[in-house]
């Protein structure tokens, strides 16, 4: 397991002040799990570089200790955390790097706060989410990305890639920032950690991202993968986090969830937003389907029941989400032409993605309002002007009708994750300017029971391609 930080701000050997490591020499550690070796290839005037490298041994960790047995009677021989950056490698760095990672500097205060040219190299990280995960996790910090996937094996190229990366991160900032990142989001893309994960992990993760979590599109995912999907745990950083009470959600998708869904049940408004999706995409003569923001696969469901629509994908930033659809929707049941029209992806809204493109119609339902609002602009530009799809159908909650609900307190929106709500009038205005600036026409449908006063509990805009 190797990782780099190059630092190439002359002198750039004030690397080894920051990191408290001479690079003139090598040094030895002994970890709990094996050894640490750190030293430089290079120190330099105008590049310095130091290594740290874990020799692992994997029977060790794990010979004596009870319930080790899982995966098979060969599961502790032969795997991956050798040679993978996981927790071990997260470990090691608090543990070599530690005053690096708390922003000490005694011998040169001044250093630690300086932003430096620095380049981090990881040669095997695992990531099943692919390179756009990569991207959604580390381009909305500042860094620049490069990633080159690895064979199975190079002998058997049928065989197909790996989920192997190795990931190059650059950026202007400070070591510790870029430890800090590296130290949350290491074990975020392994998927899990080698050790107990209690509350006393909470304080760890606050502690390493109180200044740049809060405002990560991934968020509440980094928050769930690092804790391992303790949602009691996650609840609690999440409110500590936003300020905010906790959730009662174990999902990282958009989709309703069961708050929403509870004050909504007396008008079976769900179904009613889904019909009412349905026969605009009839209406439409679509004959492939992008459902953005698919969460377990409800609409999918429906979908797969038109014969008039041949290509559904299905997409969304929850891992989960799209397992639990597989499921529901019983892929791995489906052969032939069937199984051929659809395939779930994981991906995000926020990015441009080849993927989005080429579809007759585009739904997003009850997903915007997921949103931070200056993110609009980029979701508008990911649909309206990359993918361009020749409809998009997008549902999102009237606020005015809250009114409706003697449970919702004044002036609360129906779902805490919700970051706005627009009334009838807002939501018009909105979408007739995105219309208008990316050639589409634009047409409102109300959903649910009419209110005199305050309109229907669910708006509709359906955005036609002018081009």
């Amino acid at each position: 397991m190797l990782f780099t930080l190059t630092n190439t701000a002359a002198p750039a050997t004030d690397l080894g002040y920051l990191l408290h490591k001479n690079p003139n020499r090598c040094q030895v550690a002994d970890l709990n799990f094996g050894k640490a070796y750190i030293f430089y290839p290079e120190a330099s005037e105008k590049s310095c570089t130091a290594a740290l490298l874990l020799d692992i041994d994997p029977v060790a960790i794990v010979r004596g200790k009870p319930g080790t047995t899982g995966g098979g009677p060969l599961a502790q021989y032969v795997n991956d955390k050798p040679y993978v950056a996981s927790s071990f490698l997260s470990v090691a760095i608090a543990s070599l790097y530690g005053s690096a990672l708390q922003g000490k500097c005694p011998q040169r205060p001044d250093l630690a706060a300086t932003r430096l040219p620095l380049t981090a190299e990881l040669a095997v990280l695992p990531c099943r989410g692919g390179r756009n995960f990569l991207s959604e996790l580390f381009e909305p910090l500042g860094y620049d990305l490069q990633a080159t996937r690895h064979a199975l094996d190079q002998r058997f190229p049928n065989w197909g890639d790996s989920v192997y990366y190795t990931v190059t991160l650059s950026k202007r900032t400070t070591v510790q920032e870029l430890l800090a990142h590296l130290y949350v989001l290491i074990p975020v893309l392994d998927n899990d950690k080698h050790y107990y994960v209690g509350e006393s992990e909470v304080e760890n993760l606050l502690s390493k991202g109180a200044q740049w979590l809060a405002g990560h599109p991934l968020r509440d995912t980094i928050v769930k993968r690092y804790l391992k999907f303790r949602f009691s745990l996650a609840r609690q950083a999440l409110a500590r986090l936003t300020e905010e009470e906790p959730e009662d959600t174990d999902a990282d998708s958009c989709q309703p969830d069961g708050q929403e869904l509870t004050l909504e049940e007396t008008v079976s408004l769900n179904e009613e937003r889904l019909g009412a999706v349905l026969a605009a995409l009839r209406e439409s003569g679509a004959g492939s389907v992008l459902d953005i923001g698919c969460g377990e696969g409800k609409l999918l469901r429906l979908l797969l029941k038109e014969k008039a629509i041949t290509g559904i994908v299905g997409m969304d930033v929850s891992v989960r989400s799209l397992e639990i659809a597989h499921q529901k929707l019983g892929l791995d049941r489906l052969a032939g032409p069937a199984r051929e029209r659809i395939r779930l992806i994981h991906g995000s809204l926020l990015y441009r993605d080849s993927r989005f493109s080429g579809f007759d119609a585009a739904t997003v339902m009850e997903v915007i309002e997921h949103l931070d609002p200056p993110r609009l602009t980029a979701f508008e530009r990911v649909l309206f002007e990359a993918a361009r799809p020749g409809r998009i159908i997008l549902t999102t909650p009237n606020h005015e009708y809250n009114a409706m609900w003697p449970n919702l307190p004044a002036g609360r929106f129906r779902h805490p994750d919700h970051r706005f709500e627009w009334t009838r009038r807002e939501f018009q205005e909105w979408a007739q300017a995105t219309a208008d600036r990316y050639g589409y026409s634009v047409r409102f449908v109300p959903v649910g029971r009419e209110d005199e006063i305050l309109g229907a509990p669910t708006q509709m805009g359906v955005f036609i391609n002018g081009n």
